[in-house]
């Protein structure tokens, strides 16, 4: 129980101490970031006096007049947005969390249960021994065991998925009460013994190598399954839930299924050591060819309608796939926000961020996720809402079901659903919740559960709630609650990029924008947050005329930029459009997202495309050495070569022509966009090694480079020819 003081609160308790804290920055650290985002601004400030007042006159040179408009117009664009994230960045905020004075606060039967939810939907592309480790990690919680409800949501209804699900619900008998007994972290068994040499004190050699050989056996039966396509005549486990799946059963077209494989009620239901074991459930809801299923927002909502007959828990916690939790105490630090009795009565979500163990420190697609992490979410927190990112997130399950706040709202942690023992008759009550057909002529989706209707459905959803009066947390723990694997190829982060800023974008222009759904609801600042990510797929307009445009002036000789004489204007404009355009991908050294920004967005193509995360171990060990990942034809990769290609033949044809035609001294009107073009060419040497020193599968294909240079040699010939 939280607060500032004494005092009693419902129930007759006394009032305890706060439960969590908010930080601010250091007065010198933000004095001094205040200091240089003035001089930034200072320097855009210039950068437009300039255009504004060097503007060449109307008549003779209509092309350096026209050229000159286009750049005023995406420095405008690029100052605008600037000040847009400027503005969001002024106030982060920090949180701490006292699970020792929740403990004090609060005895371990008077926690509220908590449901899980995991999702899958292929199992080619997130394979079951993926699946089941996350499973596991989350099962094995240092939490009451009798207050954890786990649901695995498999939209492929996959009877491998399920086999593997069976086999981890034995394994869990063994492997939770190792965790808990050495205090294991983390606790997914793949990520544990990847990591994990030799055995953690206290834990004998013999014990350590058994429950690894334990490990071990199950990977090789499931992925023995999974290669042959065949379950075994005799499963180990739960053969009565095998019996669902026939000749006719498909990943599109097959009946809602709802299986508990552990239930805790039961006094069978215990681990090695006798202890309880978290409930257990597999669900695939019933699908049709014809019928729109709504992707992971549709298996949420099943999730929770399911969930809720079962086990009803006040608190959802939802985790995808690929991202098993690195940390045990991670549901302890979330309730000290929601039980916190001065602070958390609003608090209608908590979420951690996301964070990829694969990762290498000088990732060469210069994702700029730690950025995001440590910058922008504290600074979203700070105004009063995090965004809602659909994984590692714990929710409040009647704000995530469409309440509204009230100051004389009361939660009941102590609800549970009103359930019967006897496990078939909810197995059928859940089936009759997740058919084809029940959430016709229903809010769900629109009013309750998650957003319908957007690639970024749980960004939509999160802005939902907090225009309902609920307040968002963000929480990002020294030790990373949650860990996943990044792509390692560029395809597959230009299609993730595609994803969010298409979403975002989509959210931004429809009746869903911030500053529509948000206006009078949520404060200013979170709007302008979220405009941030609304408006990222517009930078890509400004991006791709400023990699191509003063590359294609430059080798007509056509000057676009101070002389290099004028070293104040010089100097400001490298700093500020420097520290300008590098707001934009969240960090000044993400040099390589210009271009994969533009191609990301040009050649996007609607739609909702699953990430990937089987891992290539060749393409991994590439991407380890910063070498990028291209492999097939694709028209993102159209783009980046040829912006790639005219920039080398404008620097290379540029040079020449100044140099044989003027000398050296002609350099000087044009020696920005010299550096500029050189500073392109540079940041896409990795494009120039794929196309003509590569010879292994991650290189371009010779396809793409024959496209690129259909486009790039009548724009050079036009040029040279004018």
């Amino acid at each position: 129980m939280a607060g500032s003081g004494g005092g009693v609160v419902s129930g007759g308790r006394q009032r305890g101490p706060p439960l969590f804290a908010t930080e601010k920055p250091g007065r010198m650290a933000m004095a001094a970031y205040r200091v240089s985002a003035a001089t930034v601004f200072a320097g855009v400030l210039l950068i437009w006096l300039y255009r504004a007042t060097h503007l060449p006159p109307g008549g003779g040179d209509g092309v350096r007049r026209w050229a000159w408009l286009g750049m005023l117009a995406a420095e405008l664009w690029f100052g605008f947005y600037w000040v847009l994230t400027l503005s969001v960045r002024w106030c982060p905020v920090y949180r701490r969390t006292f699970k020792d004075r929740l403990a004090q606060s609060y005895s371990e039967d008077e926690l509220p249960s908590v449901d899980i939810f995991v999702c899958t939907a292929d199992p080619t592309a997130e394979p079951p021994m993926l699946v089941i480790s996350t499973v596991l990690s989350v099962m094995a919680y240092d939490y009451l065991p009798e207050k954890l409800n786990i649901y695995l949501s498999d939209d492929a209804g996959s009877v491998l998925t399920f086999y593997a699900l069976c086999e981890a619900s034995e394994f869990a008998k063994h492997w939770i009460p190792f965790c808990k007994k050495y205090k294991v972290e983390p606790r997914s068994p793949a990520a544990y013994f990847a990591k994990v040499a030799s055995p953690p004190d206290g834990c004998g050699p013999k014990e350590w190598f058994t429950m690894k050989e334990l490990y071990k056996d199950m990977t090789d039966r499931v992925n023995s399954v999974v290669n042959s396509g065949r379950i075994p005549e005799v499963p180990r486990c739960h053969s009565k839930g095998f019996s669902q799946w026939n000749e006719n059963f498909t990943s599109s077209d097959h009946p809602s299924i709802v299986q508990i494989l552990i239930d805790s009620n039961k006094q069978k239901a215990v681990d090695i050591d006798g202890n309880a074991l978290p409930t257990l459930v597999y669900m695939a809801r019933e699908k049709k060819p014809q019928k729109q299923h709504h992707f992971k927002a549709g298996s949420l909502n099943a999730l929770i309608r399911v969930s809720s007959v079962i086990s009803n828990s006040p608190i959802i916690m939802n985790v995808d796939c690929d991202m098993y939790s690195n940390n045990s105490e991670s549901i302890r630090d979330a309730l000290c926000f929601f039980l916190d009795e001065e602070q958390g009565q609003d608090i209608g979500f908590v979420q951690y961020p996301q964070n990829f163990e694969n990762a290498v420190h000088n990732d060469i697609y210069g994702h700029p996720i730690n950025v995001v992490n440590e910058l922008d979410h504290p600074c979203l927190d700070g105004w009063g809402g995090m965004c809602y990112y659909g994984t590692g997130c714990f929710h409040r399950r009647e704000a995530l079901c469409g309440r509204i706040y009230s100051q004389e709202y009361k939660e009941d942690w102590t609800r549970v659903a009103g359930r019967t023992e006897d496990a078939n008759e909810l197995e059928e009550m859940g089936r009759s919740l997740v058919t084809c057909t029940y959430e016709h002529n229903t809010i769900w989706g629109i009013e309750k559960g998650v957003r319908y209707g957007c690639p970024l459905e749980d960004v939509t959803t999160g802005l939902q709630i907090q225009c309902r009066g609920w307040r968002s947390v963000y929480y990002n723990p020294k030790r990373k609650g949650f860990l996943g694997m990044t792509p390692t190829s560029l395809g597959q982060i230009l299609v993730l990029y595609k994803r969010w800023t298409e979403g975002f974008l989509q959210i931004s222009l429809s009746r869903y924008s911030p500053f529509l759904l948000g206006h009078g609801k949520i404060k200013l600042g979170l709007q302008m947050g979220y405009s941030v990510c609304g408006l990222w797929a517009v930078n890509s307009f400004p991006t791709l005329y400023y990699v191509t445009i003063p590359s294609l002036c430059f080798l007509n000789g056509i000057s676009l930029f101070p002389e290099s004489h004028c070293n104040v204007v010089t100097v400001q404009w490298s700093g500020g459009m420097h520290r300008g355009c590098g707001s934009l991908e969240g960090s000044p050294h993400t040099s390589w997202q210009p271009s994969t920004h533009s191609a990301e967005y040009w050649a996007s193509e609607s739609g909702f495309n699953l990430t990937v995360k089987v891992t290539d171990l060749q393409a991994l060990e590439r991407y380890k050495k910063g070498m990028m990942e291209f492999g097939s034809f694709s028209a993102m990769f159209v783009i980046l070569t040829t912006v790639a290609l005219l920039n080398l033949a404008c620097m290379v044809l540029g040079i020449s022509r100044v140099l044989l035609q003027e000398g050296p001294g002609g350099l000087e009107t044009l020696f920005l966009q010299a550096v500029l073009c050189v500073l392109i060419v540079v940041i896409n040497s990795p494009v120039y090694e794929a196309l003509f020193l590569r010879r292994d599968k991650g290189s371009l294909p010779a396809s793409v480079a024959r496209v690129s240079i259909c486009f790039v040699l009548p724009l050079c010939i036009l040029s040279i020819c004018k």
